[in-house]
């Protein structure tokens, strides 16, 4: 019985994988035909802060989701978004989707909830901590596969890998961050998909993209 219940899980399980797997891969095969990433002016920016600090606010207040109104057909349009926590410089949480299922505002206001409170590295953000909290947000360009480790510049591009049920993606900031070569990239972004760190030499699969960075430390 036991080992019934096991294979059907593990049926389920790859039948979840391969269904994700497909809507990443045609995420990045629309994204290279029709997808843009439409630079933020600082209005856009401003708003989608708002939007990401009240939604996390009003999430430790209520224990539920704020709903906003928002007209404007730039943060209407779906894109995929990293939010990212910060408290008085050390990180707080991160995270975000990679490919973009919902509209933008939509998606910044449930990464700041989940970067706040589902950040499995670290314990929920507090509402009296939300005083020391900086927020940073990254708009993501659609992923696009390389054929060679050359085509990666450090300091303009992220990067996502996947070798087999792992993966792991890293921002562009990151490596700037701490200072890494593109070798340094590579192994780290490996480690993140718990690979070995010179997987990337090995067959796994690498996608690059860009993103608009942005946050309230640059409103200060």
């Amino acid at each position: 019985m036991f080992k019934k219940y096991f294979l059907f899980v593990f049926i389920i399980f790859l039948l979840f994988y391969h269904f994700f797997s497909y809507k990443v891969r045609l995420s990045y095969s629309e994204g290279r035909h029709k997808g843009v990433l439409h630079m933020l002016n600082a209005a856009q920016q401003k708003e989608l802060l708002r939007i990401a600090r009240e939604s996390l606010t009003f999430y430790l207040e209520q224990g539920n989701m704020k709903s906003f109104s928002v007209d404007d057909e730039i943060l209407q349009q779906k894109q995929g978004a990293f939010v990212t926590l910060k408290n008085k410089g050390a990180l707080r949480g991160c995270i975000g989707y990679i490919v973009a299922v919902k509209p933008l505002y939509e998606t910044v206001a449930e990464m700041a909830v989940n970067a706040g409170t589902k950040d499995t590295r670290f314990h929920s953000v507090t509402l009296e901590e939300m005083k020391d909290i900086t927020i940073e947000i990254t708009v993501l360009t659609p992923f696009q596969k390389i054929k060679s480790v050359d085509e990666i510049e450090v300091g303009k591009h992220g990067l996502y890998i996947k070798m087999g049920f792992y993966s792991g993606l890293l921002l562009p900031q990151v490596a700037t961050e701490y200072g890494w070569d593109r070798d340094e990239f590579l192994k780290h972004v490996c480690f993140k998909a718990g690979l070995p760190g010179d997987a990337w030499k090995k067959g796994a699969e690498i996608y690059l993209f860009s993103g608009q960075v942005f946050g309230e430390e640059e409103e200060k």
